[in-house]
């Protein structure tokens, strides 16, 4: 995420506060009443309110008169972008193939602002606490996907994204020390993979490795995600196969470009 200097005089203010108050709802804050999304958003409850029931006439928001949520109608807001990056109907079945070797679930994952957003995902069964979808975000510092997409930064946008993601432990063995955190981004950088064994939940091991456009950039991640078994990841069985799909899914991706 790079820094920017401020609104220009093309900003419309009133656009950015409508889509700071869809935002303002995820998996924690599914549902919540006028003081909640006023608190959350940091506006008044007047204003709050104008941009709630305005959601709510366009269809995006639902009330029961007390308390607000989204609804399935705000998913279109990024069907345009899914559809135009062409990621998820290519990764989807290689993840299939994935997923059907390891017995494991897979998934695939771009890199937005702080976040993590899946956007192609093969389950085999619920491993976390909470549901996993496209759509579903997760701070990228604790996650093996994110990982990989910050190990391939350039210094200056890894210094905005420290400066600017809010590191917390999630769990006790959770990196969240800045300097530790780049520490183990070169390691990633280097090896071409990261795990993440416990760090996003209790219980739950994670490997990723990159996926590269024509050019060599790396444009988003894929992963295994399993239970950890008897307190040791299991990986070695895992890596070779997700590191030749992520490469398969680059291929794939390239011959698109050069097609089009």
């Amino acid at each position: 995420m790079t820094p920017t200097s401020g609104p220009g005089d093309q900003f419309v203010q009133s656009l950015a506060r409508g889509l700071a108050v869809i935002v303002a709802f995820d998996d924690e804050h599914a549902e919540m009443t006028l003081a909640q999304v006023a608190q959350r958003t940091g506006y008044s409850r007047a204003t709050a309110r104008r941009f709630l029931h305005t959601l709510v006439e366009l269809g995006y928001m639902r009330t029961d008169g007390k308390a607000f949520a989204l609804t399935p109608q705000v998913l279109r807001l990024g069907t345009a972008y899914l559809s135009g990056l062409g990621l998820p109907e290519i990764a989807q079945p290689h993840l299939e193939r994935l997923s059907g070797e390891l017995g494991e679930s897979t998934s695939a994952a771009v890199l937005d602002g702080t976040d993590i957003v899946y956007v192609a995902r093969v389950a085999t069964r619920r491993i976390m606490s909470v549901g996993i979808s496209v759509g579903t975000r997760f701070p990228a510092y604790a996650t093996s996907m994110g990982r990989v997409l910050l190990a391939a930064l350039d210094d200056a946008t890894l210094d905005a994204y420290l400066e600017h993601a809010e590191l917390r432990p999630l769990t006790p063995r959770t990196l969240h020390d800045a300097q530790t955190l780049r520490e183990e981004l070169r390691r990633v950088r280097e090896q071409g993979w990261a795990l993440v064994d416990q760090e996003l939940e209790r219980g739950l091991t994670s490997l990723a490795a990159p996926i590269r456009d024509a050019s060599g950039n790396v444009v988003a991640a894929i992963n295994v995600s399993q239970a950890t078994i008897d307190g040791e990841p299991q990986i070695d069985a895992a890596r070779m196969p997700l590191q030749e799909t992520a490469a398969a899914i680059g291929r794939d991706l390239a011959a698109q470009d050069a097609a089009g």
